[in-house]
């Protein structure tokens, strides 16, 4: 079955011309014209990927996707007119995974699902062939569950958005080794993704406010001049 995604966009003329070009690729296809409807789509149809205007009636974006984010994994695109850095940031805040500036072309917003859906396929074509995977990594107060997707510090669960946890998980998969960001970049987010290493140190700084003691002195996650990071565990 082809995935479905759901396009949250309030002007008609670009929901009509996304919804028909990405059914010409093949996937099915729902809308919502503002953020209240596209909340409750959302929930019901549990969407492979969402494209997200952040400019919505009723809820804007970056809220839709504040909500979201806790409760569905599906990658989520947002679509924006404003070219501010700090909104970029925002959008990652709440859970976005990638962002695009209108005016786009079809062709990229096309090669950016493409990327997402396959990242999103091949870690849970990984996720299923990990039975030689231990089912919890301990790191003494951090516990990382792989099976349920749940970090506990102190017994306690923490909230990770999802590339939170999937950079934590390949941490830890990875403990003691000097890892680039072009490196980690590749393996978390996939080699086609349309970012820069950037995402990386964001995603590493929320990390170490959730994990770390002191995230001004972090001791698990390390930075290591001119190669990356080193977790520590």
């Amino acid at each position: 079955m082809s995935e479905l995604i759901l396009v949250i966009e309030d002007e008609p003329t670009l929901r009509d011309v996304l919804s028909y070009n990405l059914r010409k690729e093949g996937y099915r296809v729902e809308v919502a014209a503002d953020g209240a409807e596209g909340l409750e789509k959302a929930r019901r149809l549990r969407p492979d990927l969402i494209v997200l205007d952040v400019m919505l009636p009723q809820m804007d974006g970056f809220e839709l996707a504040r909500r979201l984010r806790p409760e569905i994994t599906a990658p989520i695109l947002m679509l924006t007119a404003r070219t501010d850095e700090v909104d970029r940031v925002v959008g990652l805040e709440v859970g976005a995974d990638d962002y695009i500036l209108k005016p786009f072309s079809m062709r990229e917003l096309q090669a950016r699902i493409k990327a997402h859906l396959r990242r999103l396929q091949m870690l849970q074509a990984s996720a299923a062939s990990t039975g030689s995977l231990p089912r919890e990594f301990v790191f003494g107060n951090l516990v990382i569950g792989v099976e349920r997707r749940e970090v506990l510090l102190n017994g306690q669960p923490l909230h990770l958005k999802p590339k939170e946890y999937d950079l934590l998980l390949f941490f830890a998969r990875h403990p003691r080794r000097i890892l680039s960001r072009d490196y980690i970049l590749e393996q978390v987010w996939g080699w086609q993704y349309f970012g820069d290493s950037r995402t990386v140190d964001v995603h590493v700084r929320w990390l170490r406010e959730k994990i770390e003691p002191d995230p001004s002195h972090p001791v698990r996650i390390v930075t290591v001049r001119g190669g990356g990071y080193r977790f520590e565990g």
